[in-house]
């Protein structure tokens, strides 16, 4: 049975979302992110989202200045400008809630990556709601909210310790020409590496 059985029109919509994307090969679009996790600052950064099929992705921080996440498609590295340090960790085994975005620029197919799917309408667009078909993910729900011209606007991840990861995006540009290069993690000078828990 459809996971959409009772909402055709938000059949229709995830549908619209999954030509606009699947027919992408790279994407560039501005981003905030705001991190909240209990007991904790709310941390709120910002900066350029790139994506390259397959799986390749670079967050160009401008708040703050000099932070880099960067996959290759095999590859996780995270360095932040401060301890002047690298991490890197294996894509499959990463916990990052940076990872699922990943499929945005990979084959999106809503009811083969979620369960539990709930269309929401709002003044600016729907709001998507859904469960990771797998329970072996870092995250418990994501939600989407996708504009009548079935672009993203916005990326919200759960996490299992109910941390929440909130992205927001601006001036989308699908197709434009990204370098390979940028997807290739070059360790600043002076800084050192670190592997990430395998």
């Amino acid at each position: 049975m459809s996971a959409f059985a009772a909402e055709p029109r938000l059949e229709d919509l995830l549908g619209s979302v999954e030509v606009r994307y699947n027919h992408a090969k790279t994407l560039q679009v501005l981003f905030q992110e705001r991190y909240t996790k209990a007991g904790e600052p709310r941390r709120v950064e910002s900066g350029s989202l790139m994506l390259r099929k397959p799986g390749r992705m670079r967050w160009e921080y401008s708040q703050p200045k000099g932070k880099l996440f960067v996959s290759d498609g095999k590859y996780l590295y995270l360095y932040t400008p401060d301890d002047n340090r690298a991490e890197r960790m294996k894509l499959q085994m990463s916990d990052d809630m940076r990872a699922p975005l990943a499929f945005l620029l990979g084959k999106l197919h809503f009811s083969k990556e979620f369960r539990n799917i709930r269309g929401i309408p709002e003044a600016s667009g729907t709001r998507v709601a859904a469960e990771p078909q797998s329970d072996n993910l870092p995250y418990t729900q994501v939600e989407f909210l996708v504009a009548p011209n079935a672009e993203i606007h916005e990326v919200k991840v759960t996490g299992f310790d109910k941390s929440v990861l909130d992205f927001h995006f601006d001036q989308e540009k699908l197709d434009p020409p990204l370098n390979g290069k940028l997807f290739e993690f070059q360790l600043p000078k002076g800084a050192r590496m670190i592997e990430g828990e395998q």
